[in-house]
């Protein structure tokens, strides 16, 4: 049987591909959620690199931040991200929920980022 650590790279994996052919060369919001934090960054696969990016651990979030696993962090995140986004000059991603259900947290980040300007 396989281990829960392949059947999430699985998940991850099949995720991923399927972005990939809807992707039209947008870049993509990649979310990472563990239980303490969340993360958030833009990737522009075509050249590798990471466009903008923001943390629930970030200096100048994390004073507003009583804990960084809420929804209400998600949402600051989501938003802090957009901003950075479009100050790079990115509107248009491809939202990358990395294997997560879209609820909660994660589903938090990407309204919030919806609301701040991204298009997805």
């Amino acid at each position: 049987m396989a281990s829960q650590a392949k059947k999430n790279a699985a998940r991850v994996r099949r995720t991923r591909l399927k972005i990939k052919k809807v992707a039209d060369g947008r870049p993509r919001l990649s979310v990472f959620r563990s239980s303490k934090n969340i993360a958030a960054q833009i990737i522009d696969d075509a050249e590798g690199k990471t466009v903008a990016s923001a943390s629930s651990l970030d200096k100048s979030l994390r004073e507003d931040l009583a804990k960084g696993s809420t929804s209400e962090a998600a949402a600051q995140v989501g938003k802090a991200v957009a901003e950075r986004a479009i100050k790079a000059g990115v509107k248009e991603v491809v939202f990358d929920r990395g294997g997560y259900m879209y609820q909660g947290r994660v589903k938090a980040l990407a309204e919030a980022a919806r609301e701040a300007g991204l298009n997805f």
